[in-house]
């Protein structure tokens, strides 16, 4: 195989994946039901089933113009040598190898900012302002691109700079000592991300005493899990749609609930929601989660490792030497394929995670709870109903909400 097979390959794959996702969209965005199914009756009423709608329809067209742009943009990047040209500037600054990769992620890295912050403008400021979610301010809108800048500075700067050292130094090993410091990394993100990350973004607070708390406490004594670990979220200075999610192992597990979700729903259902997530626990799905991915890392670094050197993935992209940063910039697109293939086993064990989760819940008898209160958080979101069965295939962690209300009540 030569370098111009490679680089036709590269542009297949990247055409591939755009027109496969455009063709998955546009059938979920004409999947319409007129009529709601019975078990969903009551989450919607003509008015706000309306609203839901238009509220997809204009994500759908919304989706489709940035996603045009970026593909436009990449092809003509591929094409026209624009990723040569970058690599040509970052060479001329400097012969380490270590600044030539930084320099040249940060370049793509602050383009593509650039190149997205009309999108996400338009999107939290328009969009979400004109169906009633967005709480954002500008302040904090700016604020958080610049504490995302700046984390990636912080955090993905070293871990490249790291893996690329490793790579200079180890040889045919590089891959082990890389997925090494990669899964070390990965674990400790696992534990600590939400008390080091978080807080730079959202305000974490203990539960307070009261009713919830007492209602929290019997169930986690039942349960037999440790109460003194669940936070609440100041959600609602960003939107009005409510979460709640479970991070961390060990002694750093944690269970967060949005403010939003607090307000939204009723103690029972609250309780029924957390239940929700102490499954997930109980069940070690974040273990496995964290393990599995680990594990994924691992097989990518090795084959990674064996292709990386190749002078032709350089010179796919027009660029006569070999060069660590092209090497995985074409290494991940030549991979994607495999990636998308195992991304569709995740999301099929995601899904039946979530299935657990909810029986967990159930067997404490928070069923109907749990149903009552999925059915508000869905609604209170706009959230499509009747997605079609194609993209949640490829698409959902979740499973679709007609079909957990089902399982729980088991039919």
């Amino acid at each position: 195989m030569n370098a111009e097979q490679i680089f036709n390959i590269i542009i297949a794959i990247v055409a591939c994946q755009f027109v496969f996702d455009q063709w998955l969209n546009y059938l979920n965005h004409k999947h319409v039901k007129t009529e709601i199914p019975e078990e969903l009756s009551g989450i919607y009423d003509n008015e706000k089933y309306r609203k839901q709608q238009e509220y997809k329809k204009v994500n759908y067209r919304f989706g489709l113009l940035s996603e045009v742009l970026s593909f436009t943009i990449m092809m003509a990047m591929l094409v026209f040598g624009g990723f040569a040209l970058i690599n040509s500037w970052v060479v001329e600054i400097s012969s380490n190898m270590i600044l030539q990769s930084l320099l040249f992620f940060a370049i793509i890295g602050v383009g593509s900012s650039i190149i997205g912050l009309p999108f996400s403008i338009y999107g939290t400021f328009v969009i979400e302002e004109r169906f009633g979610f967005n709480k954002t301010t500008r302040k904090i809108f700016v604020l958080d691109m610049l504490k995302s800048a700046l984390l990636s500075v912080v955090i993905g700067g070293p871990l490249l700079a790291v893996v690329i050292w490793l790579y200079n130094i180890a040889g045919d090993s590089f891959w082990l000592y890389a997925w090494m410091v990669i899964s070390g990394f990965t674990i400790f993100m696992a534990m600590f991300s939400t008390s080091l990350i978080l807080p730079l973004f959202n305000k974490l607070t203990p539960m307070d005493e009261g009713e919830l708390r007492d209602a929290i406490e019997a169930f986690s004594t039942k349960a037999g899990f440790k109460l003194d670990n669940i936070f609440v979220m100041d959600g609602s200075k960003r939107s009005t749609k409510a979460n709640a999610f479970f991070s961390g192992l060990g002694s750093r597990k944690r269970i967060v609930l949005f403010d939003t979700l607090i307000n939204d729903l009723s103690t029972e259902e609250v309780v029924a929601v957390l239940a929700h997530e102490v499954g997930h626990y109980k069940l070690k799905h974040i273990l496995w989660g964290t393990l599995s991915g680990v594990l994924q890392m691992g097989i990518v670094l090795f084959i990674f490792g064996l292709v990386v050197g190749s002078p032709l993935l350089s010179e796919a992209l027009g660029v006569n030497e070999s060069y660590f940063h092209i090497g995985l910039l074409v290494f991940g697109i030549l991979y994607s394929p495999v990636s998308f293939i195992s991304g569709i086993f995740m999301s099929i064990l995601s899904r039946k995670n979530e299935y657990a989760a909810d029986a967990y819940a159930s067997s404490f008898g928070l069923g109907n709870a749990l149903v009552s209160g999925l059915k508000t958080i869905s609604g209170n979101a706009l959230s499509n109903l009747t997605p079609h069965p194609l993209f949640v295939f490829f698409h959902y962690s979740h499973p679709p909400l007609l079909q957990r209300i089902r399982a729980i009540k088991g039919k």
